[in-house]
């Protein structure tokens, strides 16, 4: 028996309609356009309205990949949602957009690993493809960002916004031809804990009056530290993933990395010697949207032609924890 090989059949994203843009926030903090421009390359942010919650944006964005695919949503066996901006702790939110869907027959569960959490339930996804166990997994990223995010704090509230993707894994068949899922790398290094994290609201710091009153239900972040390991482990796994798979730089079609700092992704793309060109960047539009950066980024790819029927494409992210991951695929359409 042939290995089974997975592919990426249908996406669909998500983003609300509110925007939080950069002359908004000039009169928030103490900032301006320049300076956030030139730090950030991030203009504007997608802002859920306080009825919206992870549940729903990733329950619109799953509507949207399936309904690209033309099949409902009984048809599906899994469901993974990627967050860390749950409706809450439990039930997962996984659960919530199951019932949202009319899903009946489908599992699934959340799974948390910040901004690389599409990443890791992307190959999860995969694997569960490959097993043969599965035949239709539904990965889901999706977060709210603008609930843990203190807008009196200019080192993150001008970083973070709302929104959600979905892509939809299945067998590929042997007219598909040569596309599908490659490899996967992936790496967690809990020494980078204290420097992105939110330090309250589980068991270490469950609610009180003094948690809420110290702020420490938002995002902490220690910029420098977080950008210096993102810029070197982003690169350093994808030139690990594409060497044990035979492939270079120069092979790749489409790189999407992790939408979190304009400089970072320019930094990335220099040291393996990539052409803009080859390079998806829509930071600009959306800012940081953690699990929903690289769904959201691919929808772009897709739209504006950049990546077709066979494409090289490396994924690639990092996020809190730390965690750190590189993707490589096939495109299937």
């Amino acid at each position: 028996m042939s290995p089974i090989r997975p592919k990426i059949t249908a996406l669909g994203c998500h983003t609300p309609s509110g925007l939080l843009t950069n002359a908004d926030l000039e009169k928030m903090v103490e900032t301006t356009n320049e300076w956030i421009v030139t730090r950030t390359g991030i203009s504007q942010r997608h802002i859920a309205p306080p009825e919206i919650a992870t549940s729903d944006l990733a329950t619109a964005a799953a509507k949207a990949a399936l309904e690209q695919r033309g099949i409902p949503a009984s048809d599906l066996d899994a469901i993974l949602v990627c967050t860390v901006t749950p409706d809450m702790l439990f039930p997962s939110t996984a659960c919530l957009v199951q019932h949202n869907l009319g899903a009946k027959g489908a599992w699934g569960f959340d799974l948390i690993a910040a901004c690389s959490g599409f990443l890791y339930g992307l190959s999860t996804g995969a694997a569960l493809v490959a097993a043969g166990t599965h035949r239709k997994v539904l990965v889901i990223g999706a977060d709210t960002m603008s609930r843990i995010i203190d807008y009196t704090d200019r080192s993150t509230c001008i970083l973070f916004g709302d929104g959600a993707g979905a892509m939809l894994i299945e067998p590929s068949t042997p007219e598909d031809g040569d596309v599908g899922f490659i490899d996967f790398i992936g790496e967690i290094d809990g020494t980078g804990a204290p420097y992105l994290r939110m330090p309250a609201g589980g068991s270490r710091l469950p609610a009180s009056h003094e948690t809420v009153d110290q702020r420490l239900h938002f995002v902490h972040q220690e910029g420098q530290q977080v950008f210096k390991y993102a810029v070197k482990k982003m690169a350093e796994l994808s030139e690990q993933l594409l060497a044990r798979n035979g492939f270079t730089a120069a092979d790749i079609d489409m790189l999407i990395p992790h939408q979190a700092n304009r400089r970072l992704i320019d930094a990335m793309m220099e040291r393996l010697g990539l052409p803009i060109e080859k390079v998806l960047i829509n930071i600009h539009e959306y800012g940081n949207t953690t699990a929903g950066t690289i769904p959201l980024a691919t929808r772009d790819a897709v739209n504006s032609k950049r990546i077709g029927k066979g494409s090289l494409v490396l994924f690639a992210a990092v996020g809190a924890g730390y965690t750190a991951g590189a993707s490589l695929w096939r495109w299937a359409y």
